[in-house]
């Protein structure tokens, strides 16, 4: 497993990464002031590590409970992804519509946008953060399904 500063290193460099990608595409995608955009990315960003941290944790314990492994196959990753979004697009959605002076429902079709977004960015960041940074026990395995 890994240990809580990897965990920490791994959600911090996730959004910073994901912030520099995520502005620029929200202010042009939705019209919205590059600053507005900013704070709603920020504010979101600190709430994702946080929930990074803790969800990450959690999932790692269950798939180990539940498969004896900490490999994650392609379906577990898969899995991991979505309900990661499914978290914070709970906690988030009330958030942009408040701070934006927007409907829950047009909250609710930016925060789908940066969902999809954030599938994709989350599927590859995270395969690659794995590849980059592998645990010793992964080395010279196959990934099984």
């Amino acid at each position: 497993m890994r240990s809580p500063l990897d965990r920490l290193r791994q959600a911090l460099s996730f959004e910073i990464i994901a912030l520099v990608l995520a502005v620029p595409l929200g202010t042009v995608a939705f019209g919205v002031p590059m600053h507005d955009v900013g704070v709603v990315s920020v504010v979101s960003a600190t709430i994702a590590t946080i929930w990074n941290v803790v969800y990450n944790f959690v999932f790692d314990v269950t798939y180990k409970r539940l498969t004896g492994k900490t490999l994650k196959t392609l379906i577990a990753r898969i899995i991991h992804s979505i309900f990661f979004e499914i978290g914070l697009l709970i906690v988030l959605m009330p958030f942009i519509a408040w701070y934006l002076g927007v409907s829950l429902w047009q909250a609710l079709v930016m925060d789908l946008f940066f969902v999809a977004f954030y599938l994709v960015y989350a599927f590859a960041f995270n395969w690659a953060y794995d590849k980059l940074f592998p645990l010793p026990e992964w080395r010279n395995r196959p990934v099984t399904r």
